[in-house]
């Protein structure tokens, strides 16, 4: 895997002289029952004094896992209750408040202050304060604290929202429209507290334990979040100083024991390797091209031709979100000069370790056959009194191979490389994702015992970015499907069809040389055999044999072992390995392709934040896939002593 030239990577900036700092921060998400709950409003007050007890151990571990104060994003869907008490509190300890409204703002305003009449939600809707001051209070409370948040609401499906809600209202004794309206609204709950929970450290939820099925309920967000790998902070209001750390699904049902340990135990770990990956990246500096180690690269493009780069570069996704009235500007901003940066260095430094590593093993491979060739070069010569000077070029082969295993193993080649390229590929289609709010849930990041700091470089770079601050819209969706999803889409789809095409001639064609050197060394040794039985038979003059002889057994030496080196370099480089990968790759990115566009030749009705996110989501699916398969051919290939 190395650079690619598509789409997303080329676009908002040039390669800056030095990695950009990503600051590490901690994602705290919430859900909890409104105050109408029972056991919640029966002791309230104890809840919330352990809720601010808990914000309060969650500031002072990380102060003492960063060795400075850390800063906080809390998110949560400021409904009220539990809610809006904890975003109050996470305001008031200085933590950055994200919001997700399952609606726009006024509709989802209508639809948390339960109005008893159709009239009084037209009014909600349409922004009118309530005349009933309590209910002004309560509208201006949230108000109050989105003015203070970053806002993502998920308003496309408004209108039709707004019509079933109000048709509910209207009819009240009406069970089909009451259920209609709660379905819809549940489905558009779960879709924001996916988005909250996805890019979570931890999920704090106050709940009595009651309900988990249903959709969009904090039963069902807190078993969610267990089945995506985000840990839950679970406090029953029943008992609220008794509270506990859920890490599996599992133990919903059996709750273990209330452990301080436990939360620290999380805190920890989600910073570290932070400055690591800063640290790592700033090592090293990407280089276009390496004329030292360019002979994996000289292989690949004499065998299968260069492969183009396309038009990607010219195509600037970020310019049509960024045209579009509404698009939040500081986040395409964001992504334009701190991810695509990111990425860029990323994979310039990937690109040049790549062909280090590589190229020093195929350098070995091929001097090891000349090493050999060389040493027996003196016998069809006849030069026997200068054997020395060709046993001394042997030798000098043969530490230039100690030297460049030695190098490769020193600057441990092997293990920058994967990390550098996991990092580069975690970012390369980030944007897409970005723009739609949505992120790779804690559980779907891969786990690589002891080097595990890109993983959390990249987390870190990725939600430095923040959620757009915007309200959803069909254009919106429209535009970032058309004009960012799909051409990356079909540059990956492209791109991957002409690599495995490359790869598969490479890997031909090294096959086909291996074979027809062995074929030659075959050809020298019968020739031999076939003189010397000549010669026995009185056929041939007894001087040919002996007079070959010298050249037909170096041949019998070099074919094979030339062979023999191009057949390590085929098996080390597993070009046909690498060409079913891409092959298998661009058939699901062709896939992909096709349901974007049958979505796009819809209406405008069917294209909502649900199937958009779900089609950059198996994109993402499919790099990750990739990379896992790249990772298990070359994770036990070390640069080593060719065998």
């Amino acid at each position: 895997m190395a650079g690619r030239g598509q789409a997303l990577e080329q676009v908002g900036g040039k390669t800056s002289d030095h990695p950009l700092q990503t600051s590490a921060h901690f994602f705290v998400a919430v859900t909890g029952h409104r105050h109408t709950n029972e056991r919640l409003q029966a002791n309230l007050a104890a809840v919330e004094a352990t809720l601010a007890g808990l914000f309060d151990a969650i500031d002072r571990q990380l102060a003492a896992a960063g060795g400075q104060p850390v800063p906080v994003r809390l998110c949560n869907l400021l409904a009220e209750g539990i809610d809006q008490t904890t975003a109050r509190l996470a305001l008031a300890r200085g933590w950055q408040l994200d919001a997700v409204l399952p609606f726009g703002r006024a509709l989802n305003v209508a639809i948390n202050l339960h109005p008893a009449s159709e009239a009084a939600a037209r009014g909600l809707i349409a922004g009118a304060l309530p005349g009933d001051p309590a209910e002004a209070a309560r509208v201006q409370a949230i108000d109050d604290l989105l003015a203070r948040a970053q806002v993502f609401e998920l308003a496309e499906r408004d209108a039709e929202i707004a019509a079933l809600y109000l048709a509910s209202l209207a009819q009240p004794a009406d069970f089909e429209r009451r259920r209609a309206f709660e379905m819809q609204a549940n489905d558009r709950v779960t879709l924001a507290g996916r988005i909250m929970i996805e890019r979570a450290d931890l999920l704090v939820a106050v709940w009595d334990g009651q309900v988990s099925n249903l959709p969009g309920g904090t039963g069902h967000t807190i078993v969610g979040a267990l089945d995506i790998g985000t840990p839950v902070l679970l406090v029953d209001p029943g008992a609220p100083d008794e509270w506990t750390v859920l890490t599996r699904p599992e133990e919903v049902a059996t709750r273990p024991a209330h452990d301080p340990a436990r939360l620290a135990a999380l805190v920890a770990p989600a910073l570290a390797g932070a400055g690591e990956g800063q640290a790592a990246l700033s090592a090293d500096q990407p280089s276009g091209k390496s004329r030292v180690w360019s002979l994996y690269r000289a292989i690949e493009n004499g065998l299968g031709g260069k492969l183009a780069s396309g038009s990607a570069a010219a195509h600037d996704p970020l310019a049509a979100v960024r045209a579009l009235a509404g698009a939040d500007q500081r986040q395409v901003d964001g992504i334009a000069t701190s991810i695509l940066p990111q990425f860029a260095w990323a994979d310039g430094v990937s690109s040049w370790l790549s062909d280090a590593y590589r190229s020093g093993m195929c350098l070995n491979f091929v001097l090891a056959a000349l090493a050999v060739v060389i040493g027996a070069a003196y016998l069809p010569l006849g030069l026997a009194e200068a054997k020395w000077l060709f046993a001394g070029a042997e030798l000098l082969l043969l530490l230039l191979i100690v030297g460049v295993t030695m190098l490769g193993k020193r600057q441990d080649w092997h293990a920058r490389w994967f990390a550098t390229r996991r990092v580069a590929e975690y970012l390369r289609h980030a944007p897409i994702m970005l723009l739609l709010g949505s992120f790779r849930p804690a559980g779907k990041w891969p786990r690589i015992e002891g080097n595990e700091w890109p993983e959390v470089h990249a987390r870190h770079c990725l939600r430095a970015v923040g959620l757009p601050q915007l309200a959803l819209s069909h254009d919106y969706l429209r535009t970032v499907l058309r004009q960012v999803l799909l051409p990356h889409v079909e540059g990956q789809r492209d791109y991957h069809r002409a690599k495995a095409a490359r790869l598969q001639r490479v890997d031909h064609r090294l096959d086909h040389l291996a074979e027809r050197l062995f074929s030659m060394a075959i050809l020298s040794v019968s020739l031999y055999l076939l003189l010397k039985l000549g010669a026995v038979l009185g056929l041939l003059p007894y001087a040919w044999p002996a007079g070959a002889s010298m050249w037909l057994t170096f041949f019998g030496i070099a074919f094979p072992t030339l062979g023999a080196s191009i057949a390590g370099v085929r098996f080390f480089a597993d070009f046909d390995r690498f060409s079913a990968i891409s092959q298998v790759s661009a058939e699901k990115f062709a896939a992909v392709g096709e349901r974007i566009e049958l979505l796009l030749a819809g209406p405008d009705a069917a294209i909502t934040f649900g199937p958009v996110s779900d089609l950059a989501h198996a994109v993402d699916e499919i790099v990750m896939e990739e990379l896992e398969n790249w990772q298990a051919i070359f994770s036990g290939k070390h640069i080593a002593l060719p065998a």
